[in-house]
């Protein structure tokens, strides 16, 4: 089946048509600027632009920075706090024409990485680490997603944030070299392995080709290999994520 996914992110909005049975775009990847403000209006203009440069009008999976329940956004990260509360999917329906199937966008990119990357085949607790901006993550669990964990907001010992202590933009902002950041991040997945025991950590965000880097600062029990998607797993997943829901709809 071949589905629309779109990626929503603080600075891209990304797109393409996707073979959701070998995870393969099967077009063109158009990237448009996030409007600022990033408002509803603005980027249910934005997403509508990606549908008619695709001559799409089928149903569109969105991976997008919210915590979503049931189609709801409860949260609001990089985009304007307008969202919080909003039916993004009946919106985005609304304004794109097509029905839209929204989830988290760590949680889409988990879903395709444990398709056809790094967590192909993986038993047990995987967990995905996105390194960027903040610190994404999504949990699964025998192949079963947990969505909305948002475990980068989680406190750690020292009374820090999780994504103000050892995210990406940390480390470029304050300028840190790759074994005082590593050993930020370690402290964040070690506290991570004591609450979650993964069987599995993949890392996931351009920072993750650079594992080589920081590795030898990373003490955690289970083994870390870096995502095999990278900037694709977004658009991949949101495509994967719409199919499941359709299939889900059929059968209710």
């Amino acid at each position: 089946m071949q589905l629309l996914g779109i990626d929503v992110g603080g600075t891209g909005i990304k797109g393409a048509i996707v073979e959701t049975s070998t995870g393969v775009p099967a077009s063109e990847r158009i990237r448009i600027k996030t409007p600022t403000p990033a408002t509803p209006e603005a980027i249910g203009i934005t997403l509508k632009d990606l549908v008619e440069r695709h001559r799409w009008s089928g149903p569109v999976g969105i991976g997008f920075p919210a915590a979503i329940q049931h189609g709801i956004a409860r949260t609001a990260a990089n985009i304007d706090d307008s969202f919080i509360g909003l039916p993004v999917a009946e919106y985005f329906s609304s304004q794109t024409g097509c029905p839209a199937y929204v989830a988290n966008d760590a949680d889409v990119a988990g879903l395709a990485e444990m398709r056809f990357g790094a967590g192909k085949n993986s038993a047990g607790v995987v967990l995905i680490v996105t390194i960027g901006t903040g610190l994404g993550t999504a949990l699964f669990s025998n192949g079963h997603l947990l969505p909305n964990t948002e475990l980068g907001h989680l406190f750690l010992d020292n009374g820090q944030e999780a994504e103000k202590y050892a995210s990406e933009a940390v480390r470029v902002s304050e300028e840190l070299e790759w074994k005082a950041w590593g050993k930020r991040f370690n402290r964040y997945l070690t506290t991570m392995e004591k609450l979650l025991w993964p069987d599995l950590i993949i890392l996931g965000g351009g920072v993750s080709k650079k594992l080589h880097k920081f590795a030898p600062w990373i003490t955690t029990q289970a083994p870390i290999v870096p995502a095999m998607l990278l900037n694709q797993a977004g658009i991949v997943g949101a495509a994967l994520f719409a199919e499941e829901q359709r299939r889900q709809l059929s059968l209710d």
